[in-house]
């Protein structure tokens, strides 16, 4: 799995709680939405980089073990999508989504290309949401569009953005990947 990162801090020999203390220092230095690769050999890491993410909101998207280094990838959370009030007027919860899926419909998932990485919806379209101005002519206006992120936030702006633009059938999936219980597919 070849994962885009912007900074990797290597945490190799550290046992808790210094991967975490290292953690939280170079995440401070990345601009929100930057992807952190935390290498480690404490097995113990993976949950303490994820409960940590968690007790901060930053997002913990997954990890890869690599002769016996484990990779942790986290995202810096953008303040936008901290607990935001979605703006967007059609939602669909995951379940009411979940049966839909083999309709014939058009489905945008608006997260970094690592969190699509880790579990996508089968048959979504990685579109970034940084990217979705540049790639809206791959879309279909006039298909019914399901857009989802991790959390309903950034998928809640791409919704408004399609429908700006054009689009006559949008939904966002609320809460999104974060509470994902379905069929995932994963880039290998």
């Amino acid at each position: 799995m070849d994962i885009s990162v912007n900074e990797v801090l290597d945490c190799k020999g550290l046992s808790c709680p210094m991967p975490i203390v290292k953690t939280k220092k170079a995440i401070q230095g990345l601009n929100e939405g930057q992807i952190l690769e935390v290498q480690a050999t404490d097995k113990g890491s993976t949950a303490d980089l994820k409960a940590w993410a968690e007790s901060t909101g930053h997002q913990y998207i997954g990890t890869t073990e690599d002769d016996s280094v484990l990779k942790h990838y986290l995202r810096k959370s953008k303040s936008s999508e901290l607990k935001t009030e979605q703006k967007h007027p059609n939602k669909i919860s995951n379940e009411e989504f979940s049966i839909k899926l083999n309709n014939n419909i058009q489905i945008i998932d608006v997260r970094e290309p690592a969190e699509y990485a880790f579990g996508h919806i089968p048959n979504s379209v990685s579109i970034p949401f940084g990217e979705l101005e540049n790639r809206i002519d791959e879309l279909d206006k006039e298909k019914e569009t399901y857009v989802i992120c991790q959390t309903g936030s950034r998928s809640d702006l791409a919704s408004q953005k399609l429908s700006a633009k054009g689009f006559s059938n949008v939904i966002n999936v609320v809460p999104g990947m974060s509470k994902w219980k379905f069929t995932t597919n994963k880039n290998k």
